[in-house]
């Protein structure tokens, strides 16, 4: 029985050294372990072999290995997005997507970025997510619960054991608000850093603008990268399609910006979709200019992807892509400023981003359970799809 046992998974270098001596070991031996998790990926104590017999027998009885279970993985032919639906412990799912090399950016201009050579995972925070932008599935689910840092750290985990490939680099842009999990996403990025070799700097946390998580990072000079979803630099505009907004406003999110900018010196990454007769137009664009004058940033311009599969009468306000959105790259570019315009990778298997999301559906659980969540894609069951 595991009941009672400590979780070893998501614990950090120096959490596994003091469990050590809770067993009367010598610290270094949590260490061995650490390194046991996360960079060789082990799923037992029995495989730990440079461990002696009895600790490892101690560590049979005292503690566990539980992280997350796989249950379907997508493959899209198009581009080579994979997508992978996994099972936590209390029966509810998250998913994560694997975005391969020399898919991100559709334009001349990016061909020379890293990220063209990049194989990049984006993994989920929350089951769910309580901030419900406008052109986002994950919203519509609502909020069930936060990851813990195991399991942020064991999809990592899975995938490596899943796919062949060398991950380089890791972006907390699944379902979820990342900073809403401050504390287990950033002990997960830790994790990947001291324990699986990414560096910070090929780490990146994904916002809608929770200012207090901003400002946080800026605090404690974190060095993974910080993306912002703006979506408008209007606040009326913004808080029609991005809710937090009406929390803080852009004079607050702004001010957490610049903050975290003078502490850091890294510049934010502003994710950009332009929307139909909302924010595209003259107005619009001048108010973007102004703002990416005033904090040193890039614009990634984002393909608007759909969520139709979430229900019809889920989006709210109506969202129709910009016919403008090239028109306005051009401008943009002409005032100087950084814009790279990203493709539509993994939309056919609504893997895209704002597509990942899991939607109830009663069936009997395979382990015993009766509610599980199933995902949004298994409905049809496309060509490429099986189970793990």
């Amino acid at each position: 029985m595991s009941a009672g046992k400590q979780n070893l998974l998501g614990l950090n270098t120096q959490e596994l050294a003091a469990f050590a001596e809770t067993l009367g070991q010598r610290r270094f031996r949590g260490r061995q372990v650490f390194a046991w998790l996360y960079a060789k990926g082990a799923t037992t104590f029995s495989s730990m072999t440079d461990l002696g017999k009895d600790f490892r027998a101690q560590l049979e009885g005292a503690a566990r290995i539980e992280g997350i279970a796989g249950v379907e993985k997508k493959r899209s032919a198009r581009d080579g997005t994979t997508k992978f639906l996994f099972s936590l412990a209390d029966g509810l799912t998250v998913e994560t997507v694997l975005i391969p090399p020399a898919s991100a950016f559709q334009n001349a201009q990016a061909a020379r970025e890293d990220e063209q050579r990049r194989l990049t995972l984006c993994v989920s925070t929350q089951v769910g997510c309580p901030l419900d932008c406008a052109f986002c599935a994950t919203g519509r689910m609502g909020f069930l619960r936060n990851l813990s840092a195991g399991e942020i750290v064991d999809q990592v985990r899975r995938v490596l054991r899943l796919d062949t490939r060398k991950v380089t680099n890791i972006v907390f842009m699944g379902m979820g608000e990342p900073l809403l999990n401050y504390d287990a996403v950033m002990q997960a990025s830790e994790i990947f850093t001291r324990g699986m070799a990414i560096a910070s700097r090929r780490i990146t946390v994904s916002t809608s603008g929770w200012v207090d998580g901003i400002r946080r990072m800026g605090e404690e000079k974190r060095r993974e990268k910080l993306a912002l979803s703006l979506h408008s630099a209007i606040d009326e505009t913004r808080s029609r399609l991005m809710p937090v907004n009406r929390r803080s406003g852009l004079s607050a999110l702004v001010s957490a910006l610049e903050f975290y900018y003078r502490r850091t010196r890294q510049r934010v990454t502003f994710e950009h979709i332009f929307l139909d007769g909302i924010n595209d137009s003259e107005r619009e664009v001048l108010a973007l200019i102004r703002l990416a004058r005033r904090i040193p940033c890039k614009i990634n311009v984002i393909p608007l992807h759909s969520t139709d599969f979430m229900g019809k009468a889920a989006r709210a306000p109506e969202v129709r892509p910009s016919s403008r959105t090239e028109e306005i790259v051009q401008r943009l570019r002409a005032e100087h400023l950084t814009v790279l315009v990203r493709t539509s990778a993994g939309e056919e298997i609504e893997a895209a981003c704002g597509q990942l999301a899991t939607v109830p559906e009663r069936r009997r659980s395979p382990l015993g359970g009766s509610h599980v969540m199933r995902p949004n894609t298994t409905v049809q069951h496309p060509q490429g799809s099986r189970a793990l």
